[in-house]
């Protein structure tokens, strides 16, 4: 919608004015930090050179002092870089909303800016209650909860800015939900490398889980390129702005790798907040299996099935079941009930029979995990002949488990379950001494074995609860089979849980979800909601991947662009991708040849490496990259976005039916453009 001269006029006077308020309280604040970074230097030197005049309360309140002079400076610090970051874009759209009581035009933007002088907001932060109308609602009647409860209202007037270097360059009124004109604008731009944030084109339904704080556990199934990620990331901005005393370092991201890792790494500083801890699963089972030296990734797991590695899949398949861990858990009670001391205790000082030491491990400490009790046992003698010393403690501990009939060796415990009834009750397959003996005579444990023995470790020592976590997101979740989620539920059992994925997107080739709702029961106070339109791939490329699962309630965003999928039969390879590739360049930013196997994606870069000038390959370990033109394996492509897809193949290694879930997340990558090859 077109604006009368004089509204535009007076929005590039507000403009002018917010960015003059903005320029001036950076330039304030920044003295103020340098004033105050020399009177905190001036003050640690005071307590220092005065420390032995000062008793201990002195010292203490002298200390807090400091540290709430050192944290205020903290605060404004941050602040300070917001304002800066904004300050040639200080806000993207604004409501007008009519309370009963009085009419307000609200700004809105990444983070608030107030006029002390005329005691007015300039600009509210985004994550602010009465924002959340700007998402929510379109001209009409509309509410937001605030603290004093439900204010209701009208929005009378929705306006949308594109502000560039302080200068407004288009400003419009939008009377519908922020569907059409921006969102298309931003569709229809380029990919970057690394994912941006979408602050200003939030969806009803996406706002819904970023704003949500009344459920602790959220359970998001989303379509390729709904945005979870984005939602994901945009939610834990929320919490920040929302929860006291919430800061980046009680976050954690469990991500499917570093390539993601690194792609999503800009999404938070570009929200005014520090980037949270990230992890994947297989760095925590590397953290937490120091009897190997190395633990096989994820992708390599799966490449493993992919590249047709794997000698016995069906053993693989059930190590992956949900049925598996019935059966550790019974073994492992069945070691803890017939665990005993089978000797006396024996030292210079004292004596303890095996029947007192079997009647704490079976009695007093019944309660307690198997090794845990060892401990316990170990604390209360070192307690009543040595007044608690710790090297006495650990010297009786160590020569309580050379007396007692578990050895406390994992590598053999496992080998054991390996063998046991419990193991072969349900599994009917082979499996040989020497599969048994390699799981755990190499340096490195494979990814299934590893999951299973971390379970173990767990239930016979304990899981090492994180208690400084307090927001766990877990991405890409429908590749986590139950198990893992039972561990990770022990060790973080009292933080907050957001869990997104798509069964539609399993790589695991041995576990799938029906629906990701089935990880409701493992979670208390859980709340299950779906995603269901895709902001991603133009209409073309959805009808095509519609039809390799058979889906039909994907929901198209973006508008066509009368591109079709194009398929090849491969002829002239190299000349056929040149001319495909150079088609693309001279339309797109990034593109990207998705492979099925690490194998073609190697043949592929060396076929073209000589041709195309900043090809570059992605495999199972790289951290960084350039978008412009990689290749790829589509186990590594989860999760990434390029303008441009070619997806190929070898004639003879075309996806299987088994592998349409695969060949789907390679598909779904594509925005504007795909071509596939022997498909």
């Amino acid at each position: 919608m077109n604006l009368p001269k004089e509204e535009i006029q007076k929005e590039e006077k507000y403009l002018a004015d917010t960015v003059q308020v903005i320029r001036k309280k950076i330039s304030e604040l920044g003295q103020q930090l340098y004033d105050r970074e020399d009177k905190v230097q001036e003050f640690q030197k005071f307590i220092w050179e005065s420390k032995h005049d000062m008793d201990a309360a002195e010292m203490r309140t002298m200390m807090s002092d400091n540290d709430l002079e050192v944290s205020m400076m903290m605060n404004k610090g941050k602040y300070f870089q917001k304002l800066f970051k904004i300050q040639n874009n200080p806000y993207f759209g604004s409501i007008t909303f009519d309370d009963n009581t009085s009419i307000n035009k609200i700004y809105i933007g990444i983070t608030h800016v107030e006029d002390e002088e005329n005691d007015k907001y300039l600009v509210h932060d985004w994550r602010a209650p009465i924002c959340s109308m700007f998402y929510d609602y379109e001209i009409g009647p509309a509410s937001y909860k605030a603290p004093e409860g439900i204010i209701s209202g009208n929005i009378t007037n929705k306006r949308q800015f594109k502000i560039e270097d302080a200068k407004l360059k288009r400003v419009f009124d939008n009377n519908l939900n922020i569907d059409d004109d921006l969102l298309q604008e931003v569709l229809a731009t380029e990919s970057s490398d690394k994912m941006k944030n979408i602050v200003n084109t939030i969806q009803q339904e996406q706002n819904a889980i970023i704003r949500n704080v009344e459920d602790k556990t959220l359970i998001v199934q989303g379509i390729a390129g709904s945005g979870k990620t984005s939602v994901a990331l945009h939610r834990i901005a929320f919490l920040l702005y929302k929860i006291e005393n919430l800061s980046s370092r009680n976050i954690l991201i469990f991500s499917p790798n570093q390539v993601f890792s690194e792609y999503i790494s800009n999404v938070l500083p570009e929200l005014g907040e520090d980037n949270t801890m990230q992890t994947t699963f297989h760095d925590f089972l590397q953290v937490n299996l120091n009897e190997f030296s190395q633990v096989e990734s994820f992708t390599s797991f799966v490449a493993r099935f992919y590249q047709y590695q794997e000698t016995n899949p069906k053993l693989v398949k059930y190590k992956q079941s949900d049925d598996i861990i019935e059966y550790i858990e019974k073994y492992a009670q069945r070691i803890t009930d017939n665990a005993r001391f089978v000797a006396d205790y024996v030292c210079h000082e004292f004596d303890i029979t095996k029947d007192e030491l079997n009647s704490l491990l079976t009695d007093r400490y019944n309660k307690m995990l198997l090794f845990d009790r060892i401990t316990c046992i170990a604390e209360y003698y070192a307690r009543k002949y040595y007044n608690a010393n710790k090297s006495k403690e650990k010297s009786i501990e160590s020569g309580l488990y050379k007396l007692l009939n578990i050895k406390r060796d994992y590598k053999k415990i496992y080998k054991d379950f390996l063998n046991s009834e419990e193991f072969l009750t349900e599994y009917d397959g082979h499996i040989s001494e020497r599969e048994i003996n390699e799981t755990v005579a190499h340096k490195l444990i494979k990814y299934e074995d590893a999951c299973l023995l971390v379970y173990l470790k767990g239930l016979l020592e304990g899981f090492d609860y994180q208690g400084n976590i307090k927001e766990v997101v877990i991405d890409e979740a429908q590749d986590y089979n139950k198990l893992q989620y039972i561990i990770i539920s022990k060790i973080f059992k009292r933080s907050g849980f957001t869990i997104l994925g798509d069964v539609n997107q399993t790589i695991n080739p041995y576990y799938k979800y029906k629906s990701l709702n089935d990880l409701s029961y493992l979670f208390k106070d859980s709340k299950y909601l779906e995603l269901t339109k895709t902001y991603r791939s133009s209409p073309e490329i959805i009808e095509h991947t519609n039809k390799i699962l058979g889906l039909k309630f994907v929901s198209a965003i973006r508008h066509e662009n009368n591109q079709p999928v194009i398929f090849r039969q491969e002829n002239d390879l190299k000349l056929q991708l040149l001319e495909d590739i150079s088609d693309m360049q001279q339309k797109h930013k990034s593109i990207a040849v998705i492979t099925k196997s690490d194998e073609e994606s190697s043949y592929l870069y060396e076929l073209l490496k000589d041709s195309v000038k900043g090809i570059n390959i992605l495999g199972p370990n790289t951290i960084e990259f350039n978008k412009d033109l990689v290749i790829l394996p589509a186990y590594i492509a989860k999760g990434l976005e390029f303008d441009a897809t070619i997806i190929y193949t070898r004639k003879d290694n075309k996806y299987t039916k088994s592998e349409k879930y695969l060949y789907y997340v390679a598909c779904t990558r594509s925005q504007h453009q795909l071509v596939i090859y022997n498909n």
